[in-house]
């Protein structure tokens, strides 16, 4: 069960005091209140937790102080969507808006290699008029023997490259609590020229002491990676880990899933799951079209399985675009048999517009056509 507090209602009130009193008459429930920042005023929550089956929801809606009460899944408690009237989906970091509304490209490599590959990146993104991009400085891999990114060393000149460019958000993959610090204190010894969404990979995608690490810090977002070989369902519970520990700024990323059924590409794309998780909770949903392919092959029309990819989850609402991007991909020390060129990624850019104008096309043609019927019912009598 959740509380909507009145706005007036703040610790420590006489109105809030109360209902605890009042709580604590029916045992093994657990409270917790939540603060959070909507579009014109502070939302209040209490979370009741635990048995609350007995509680009368018509006595607590009588209390001073109480705007509304919810009775919600258990499963999806912060992430759902039961307060969206009061708190609307997603949030802004950095002066950047992610939400269920937005679209926003992150290009970049896999690995960060050369200060002068990073530069040539960002500034390639500068000049598609794009603000936010993917760099890879802790990297999981699958042989021992492969390039495990640079690390910490990496984050001073890549955070003052991202601020001469203007890049406001770094998409980063952390793979152990000590990386969140690392990250954290080299922004803050940089000045803050740009901002980290943390990212969890796929393979951390059931790592829960790690959730719980990026969701009880709440200065950096976080990106959420669907495990491939996890259901809808767990993967959000994983993300409802994050959100637990006070951290709600988090995107879910689709980056396809693991079946033969896929080859030839390596994963299967999972991007019809977008409205899914849009109706299901209150967060905005990422696509990787580079990861479930991981190549560069093209139809006999020319356009790159990428592109395609790409296409279907921005036709169905994406939010935000994961896309590898080197300025030589043959030289990349990680994926680069799937890295765009930047020539490559300025067409990209164009067919991600193109596609995103067909959905708003699309949402607009059956908002129409849908008052059109009510119109026509109403005059029906």
């Amino acid at each position: 069960m959740i509380i909507f507090l009145k706005e007036n209602v703040e610790k420590g009130s006489q109105e809030l005091e109360r209902l605890y009193d009042f709580i604590s008459n029916f045992p093994k429930v657990e409270t917790r209140l939540l603060e959070l920042q909507g579009e014109t005023r502070t939302v209040r929550e209490l979370h009741l937790i635990g048995n609350t089956h007995h509680i009368p929801e018509e006595v607590i809606r009588g209390m001073r102080g109480v705007e509304k009460v919810v009775r919600v899944s258990t499963k999806y408690r912060q992430i759902g969507r039961h307060d969206v009237n009061f708190v609307p989906p997603g949030f802004t970091y950095n002066g950047i808006t992610f939400d269920q509304e937005s679209l926003h490209i992150f290009a970049g490599p896999c690995a960060v290699d050369t200060p002068e590959y990073i530069e040539e990146t960002f500034k390639g993104l500068k000049s598609l008029g794009i603000e936010t991009a993917r760099m890879g400085a802790y990297k999981p891999r699958t042989s021992p023997y492969d390039f495990q990114g640079h690390g910490a060393r990496c984050l001073p000149w890549v955070f003052d490259l991202a601020g001469k460019y203007g890049i406001k958000v770094i998409a980063m993959e952390v793979l152990k609590e000590s990386h969140i610090q690392e990250i954290i204190d080299a922004l803050e010894t940089a000045g803050h020229p740009t901002g980290v969404m943390l990212q969890i990979g796929t393979r951390n995608a059931q790592n829960f002491e790690l959730l719980k690490a990026v969701g009880s810090q709440t200065e950096l977002p976080v990106l959420y990676k669907r495990g491939m070989g996890l259901t809808i369902e767990e993967s959000l519970n994983a993300c409802e880990y994050i959100a637990s520990e006070g951290n709600r700024n988090i995107v879910f990323c689709l980056r396809g899933i693991k079946t033969q059924m896929s080859l030839p590409h390596r994963n299967l794309a999972d991007f019809i799951h977008i409205p899914v998780i849009h109706r299901k909770t209150r967060l905005p949903v990422c696509i990787d079209p580079s990861h479930p392919i991981g190549s560069k092959d093209h139809a006999p029309n020319g356009l790159l399985d990428i592109f395609n990819a790409a296409a279907q989850g921005v036709i169905a609402g994406a939010n935000m675009i994961l896309v590898e991007t080197h300025p030589e991909p043959e030289a990349a020390l990680c994926d680069g048999q799937q890295s765009l060129t930047l020539p490559e990624l300025e067409k990209f850019v164009e067919d991600v517009a193109i596609c995103r104008e067909a959905f708003e096309k699309r949402v607009n043609n059956y908002s129409q056509g849908m008052l059109k019927e009510m119109s026509s019912k109403a005059a029906q009598g």
